[in-house]
Order: C-alpha cells, then structure tokens, then sequence
C-alpha cells in the first residue's frame, strides 16, 4: 500500500509542474447551485491555464449561464483567478474574479473561491469536481452564489 501511495504521489507531482499547459471545460448548475432569484440553473465554462511555479497556475475562463427565472436574464463572464495545489494529488484551492455581463444591462463583479479535485483518469485528463462560491458585490442575497461544478482538463 505505501509503494502505491508513493507511486500515486510522485505521478501526480509530474502534472503540476512549472511550464505546464492547462485546458478545461465544465458543467455548472444542474440544480446543483443555489441563489435567491434562479428556478432552472445550467451553465457551460471554459478554462485555460498555465503553471507558473510548481503547484500554482494562471487562469483564465469563459462563461455562459441560463437561468429559468424570467425576471434573471441569461449571462456571460470573463474572469481571470489562479489554483494552488495542496497536496500532489491533487486537491485544490482556487481563486478568481469575474466580469459578468446580463442582458438587462446588469454587470457585476464577482470574486470567488473554489475547492476542487484533480482526478487523472489518465496521464493527462482528467476530471474535476469542485465546491464553489461566487459573491456578488451589487445583491448579495440575491446573486451570490454557491454551487457544484463537475469538469474535465488537459494537462499539456
């Protein structure tokens, strides 16, 4: 059991190395995120990124969110942020900051925090559930948000 730890763990090191390429997408909502104002909740992201140090990577991202609710328009956001990762297996944190854009002519700002899972499903893919939260600076109560995302990266 040890020499498979040690295994897993020095396997894991070599994808979150410095000079490494990253790119991902996801799912976000299904229902599985929270606000005041939002009934049905689906979203798509994109994400690319790029390992500066060891552990630590740059992002960027795009994103697209319908909401049920007529009175909530449907929104995009760019965002830039960062991960850190934990241990070499890895567990993350994250760090971002989004430009959201709704059609009613709403912008916000939002910082958000994320805790996800790096899971390889091979030498370079792999999938990525995460816990997040986007806080909003306009309404609170009604556009922060808490959510589960499920996704997947490429690790170049």
């Amino acid at each position: 059991m040890l020499f498979v730890a040690l295994t897993m763990t020095l396997s894991g090191f070599a994808q979150f190395e410095q000079g490494k390429k990253y790119v991902g997408a996801s799912l976000t909502g299904l229902d599985l995120s929270y606000s005041g104002v939002e009934d049905l909740n689906l979203g798509i992201e994109a994400k690319a990124g790029y390992l500066f140090a060891d552990n630590l990577m740059l992002t960027a991202q795009a994103a697209y969110q319908h909401n049920g609710n007529d009175d909530v328009a449907d929104y995009i956001s760019v965002g830039v942020g960062g991960r850190y990762y934990i241990i070499q297996n890895g567990l993350y944190l994250g760090v971002n900051a989004k430009l959201l854009h709704a059609n009613h002519n709403y912008n916000d700002v939002m910082p958000g925090i994320e805790v996800g899972y790096a899971f390889f499903v091979s030498k370079t893919v792999t999938i990525e559930p995460a816990i997040y939260y986007d806080q909003s600076f306009k309404n609170h109560s009604d556009y922060s948000k808490i959510g589960l995302r499920v996704g997947f990266g490429i690790y170049l």
